[in-house]
């Protein structure tokens, strides 16, 4: 009778205790993990390569358990001098270097969790962040903030329609900070960022306020409309696609407020009354009075 020694990786005859056959593959299921540093435990195969880790998921790590190869517990001399490599393998990623990585990143998994970005814009964000990192730019300046200005920038090249209010309140940082970080990124890192389309923000508004389709198609084509006698050039994408949607509720009769459409956007209702006068008129809207 032959068995197989999963923990030996060895197939054994049971009558004579010949080794058949050693260092046989694992065909078992993964291990279930509940986290990552669970998964980087007890997982086989490892994390994926990506730019959002610190050490982008290539580093090597001395594992906890006091066993050699082939299962054996190790002798106390060989345990001391495994404590010892551990510690200094601790020691050897605790550059400054490796703090602001992790810092940083450790607040990019926040954000993305919070606004629901996807992995391109975390893997664009990271690479921002090790460019300006690489020019030194994060000595005296927030890490926080400079984050969350890559993580705009990139969510504006990658068509992710996130404001500086969103990701702020997400990394918990002034609105402030992260646009003063923003002018620095761009300035030294030579980018050109493109204006927004209004028309990303109005799903996202109307889902916020309650909005049906109709009124959001409707919103979409004065929109167009706008754009096509280039009354949208210059001003607020934000502030467009939530007059768009007020002007559009009206005209189907859904009962919703300015207040409520302002606060869902994050504009004021000067600004939204202002500019559903001016749309009104220059579109011919005379059904609509604000």
């Amino acid at each position: 009778m032959v068995v197989t020694d999963v923990d030996t990786g060895e197939v054994l005859c049971t009558k004579c205790g010949s080794v058949l056959e050693e260092k046989i593959e694992s065909f078992g299921p993964e291990y279930q993990t509940r986290g990552f540093e669970q998964y980087m435990e007890k997982s086989r195969s490892g994390s994926k390569s990506t730019l959002a880790l610190d050490d982008m998921g290539l580093s090597t790590i001395i594992g906890t358990k006091n066993k050699d190869a082939t299962g054996n517990s190790l002798t106390y001399d060989m345990k001391n001098t495994f404590e010892r490599l551990r510690m200094w393998d601790s020691r050897s990623k605790s550059s400054s270097v490796e703090r602001s990585l992790k810092t940083a990143f450790v607040l990019l998994n926040t954000v993305k969790e919070k606004l629901a970005i996807p992995d391109t814009v975390i893997e664009k964000t990271a690479y921002l962040y090790r460019k300006a990192l690489a020019k030194k730019m994060t000595r005296g300046r927030n890490i926080s903030a400079l984050v969350s200005a890559a993580l705009y920038v990139s969510c504006k090249e990658s068509g992710v329609p996130r404001t500086l209010n969103d990701i702020a309140n997400a990394a918990n940082v002034k609105v402030n900070d992260v646009s003063k970080h923003l002018r620095i990124l761009v300035e030294k890192l030579d980018l050109r960022l493109a204006s927004y389309d209004s028309a990303d923000f109005v799903s996202r508004i109307a889902s916020s306020v309650g909005i049906g389709e109709k009124t959001q198609r409707d919103a979409l084509s004065i929109l167009a409309s706008a754009k096509k006698k280039g009354l949208v050039e210059g001003k607020n994408p934000i502030a467009m696609a939530a007059t768009s949607l007020y002007l559009s509720s009206i005209m189907n009769k859904e009962s919703k407020t300015q207040r409520e459409i302002a606060r869902a956007s994050g504009i004021s209702e000067v600004t939204i009354r202002s500019r559903t006068k001016f749309l009104s008129d220059v579109l011919n809207l005379h059904c609509i009075t604000a």
